[in-house]
């Protein structure tokens, strides 16, 4: 059993960070981003391909960090002249554009995909700390970040870009830097689900994927850490919990979102400053 779930532990920070990395371009600077499957993906498939290629562990990490990064700002580019539902559009095509080089490319395994990935070499127990603390390391970053002057600056262009022109910030720089370090995050939670899996294909970075890490951080709380934090968590280990339920799971789940929606917008962010205005103002009773 315990075994069982030093497994689950890959899987939960790898949706943390993929999570996180969608809410600094969502969340923090206001960008619609509906296809980081696609970034996801090209993190494992490069870190994939360089792994077979020889490449040890450690060195596969910061390659990916850059490339995938990069490719975010390609992507960012687009969001300087498209905007809300455009971008959304847009980012979409890169998931589909992605998918469709993957599985019409034998280079990179096509349909099938690739197999025969070199272990990390830390083993399960050591994998698993590892990833606790690229987690840990990636929460911290996104707590300073946010609370730093980059990211009073993504505030204010998730505001109201137009005003944040009017007093000079540089929107062009701060929207390719936050595509930049949303998209590298998950280029490491892709480097992290190859080492973790061992075998990648097409199957594993569907659009379906962007709309489950969009969901984590809604049902989270859109621009939380905390939140995003959380919902990633739950809505990982959901499926273990009610896996007693069976084929009905799906129907629980798809219960329980709509439920939070209902009920509170702002995600398990906002129940949380609830319960803790509503413990105050007890407090402050009593006294």
């Amino acid at each position: 059993m315990t075994g069982y779930f030093i497994s689950l532990v890959p899987l939960v920070g790898i949706n943390i960070l993929l999570a996180l990395g969608l809410n600094v371009i969502a969340g923090f600077c206001g960008q619609i981003s509906l296809g980081q499957a696609a970034f996801f993906g090209l993190g494992a498939y490069t870190s994939a391909l360089l792994a077979l290629a020889g490449w040890p562990f450690w060195m596969v990490l910061p390659v990916v960090t850059l490339v995938v990064g990069l490719s975010g700002v390609v992507v960012g580019l687009v969001s300087l002249r498209v905007r809300d539902d455009f971008l959304a559009v847009t980012t979409i095509a890169v998931n589909f554009l992605f998918l469709g080089i993957i599985r019409k490319n034998e280079f990179f395994g096509g349909e099938v995909g690739l197999a025969g990935i070199p272990a990390s070499g830390l083993g399960q127990i050591g994998f698993a700390i590892f990833i606790s603390v690229v987690v840990a390391v990636s929460i911290a970053f996104c707590v300073y970040l946010k609370k730093s002057w980059l990211g009073f600056a993504f505030a204010s262009l998730a505001e109201d870009e137009a005003a944040a022109r009017s007093i000079a910030i540089p929107v062009p720089v701060y929207k390719l830097t936050a595509f930049f370090i949303g998209c590298a995050m998950s280029g490491v939670a892709g480097f992290l689900y190859c080492y973790y899996s061992r075998f990648i294909n097409p199957d594993a970075f569907g659009f379906l994927v962007s709309v489950s890490i969009v969901a984590i951080v809604v049902i989270g709380g859109i621009g939380s850490v905390a939140g995003v934090t959380a919902g990633a968590v739950l809505l990982t280990l959901f499926p273990e919990v009610f896996r007693f339920a069976g084929e009905y799971r799906q129907l629980i789940f798809g219960a329980l979102l709509l439920l939070v929606m209902r009920f509170s917008p702002g995600g398990i962010a906002e129940i949380a400053m609830r319960v803790v205005e509503r413990a105050g103002n007890r407090k402050a009773q009593i006294a």
